[in-house]
């Protein structure tokens, strides 16, 4: 009878093969090499997992596919390249803001200029133009929507229309009020401590079981839950944490409690 070990690095061998061949998901391959690699360290979490998994159909491989891709893409290091994404995204925004509203008062004084200096030039001046010109090559517009966008035009004169300064000026009106969230409840969590650390790595990966869980029709059981020492150890050799900085579960569990304290507050 195969061990609980043997089990579990049968699947990760499974699912080593099947991103190798299909070319996909490197960075899952390096973290199933670290798994692979210190399975003598991972024993009793592997025993943790196989007994309380091993009833459960597809909820084994859940829980592994969960762990590679919190390991993967929110590693400390990942973590906190989203969160320059993240700061970079406010930037944009505000010069997006800054430039459209300076872009929006040239076209104004265009305009005045072009109606009372005693000299014009042949620019845009109907927000319909700039759509017919953005979406010239545009294969599906121009065979499905241009001529049908074009009687509605041919039908109210300018007056009923915005003009092109208006219509940048939403855009920097809008780039103005908008606050960078957050894709999924995963990446929430991830993001949501002052800065990119290993907090941030297992707060992920608690929201993710959670999402994963028959609470949220995914596979894993409701009542499913891993010790704080297993917990450790899976995510230490996961992210291939060195012997001498392991994780442990005075760590793990001094993480939950802090997020128990703070869903009570919320």
């Amino acid at each position: 009878m195969k061990s609980a070990r043997e089990i579990c690095e049968a699947l990760l061998r499974q699912k080593r093969s099947d991103r190798i061949e299909k070319a996909i998901l490197p960075s899952e391959v390096k973290i199933i090499d670290q798994l692979l690699e210190r399975g003598l360290e991972l024993e009793e979490a592997y025993g943790e997992l196989h007994s309380k998994l091993h009833d459960h159909s597809l909820a084994l491989k859940v829980f592994f596919d969960q762990l590679l891709s919190i390991a993967a893409f929110w590693n400390p290091e990942a973590n906190l390249e989203a969160r320059k994404g993240r700061l970079r995204l406010i930037e944009v925004n505000r010069q997006i803001a800054e430039m459209a509203t300076e872009l929006a008062s040239l076209l104004n004084e265009r305009t005045e200029l072009k109606n009372h200096s005693g000299f014009t030039c042949d620019t845009h001046y109907h927000p319909v133009d700039l759509i017919h010109a953005a979406a010239k090559e545009n294969y599906s517009y121009e065979h499905w929507v241009k001529e049908k966008l074009e009687c509605i035009t041919g039908q109210f004169d300018l007056k009923y229309w915005p003009s092109l300064s208006e219509v940048v000026q939403v855009i920097a009106d809008d780039a103005a009020r908008a606050t960078p969230l957050p894709h999924d409840v995963v990446t929430e969590a991830g993001t949501e401590g002052p800065k990119a650390g290993l907090d941030g790595t297992f707060k992920a990966f608690f929201v993710a079981l959670q999402e994963s869980s028959e609470r949220n029709y995914g596979l894993l059981p409701r009542t499913f839950a891993l010790t704080d020492r297993s917990v450790a150890s899976l995510m230490s050799c996961a992210l291939g944490v060195g012997p001498d900085k392991v994780v442990d579960s005075t760590y793990v569990k001094r993480l939950r409690q802090r997020q128990r304290e703070r869903e009570r507050r919320q």
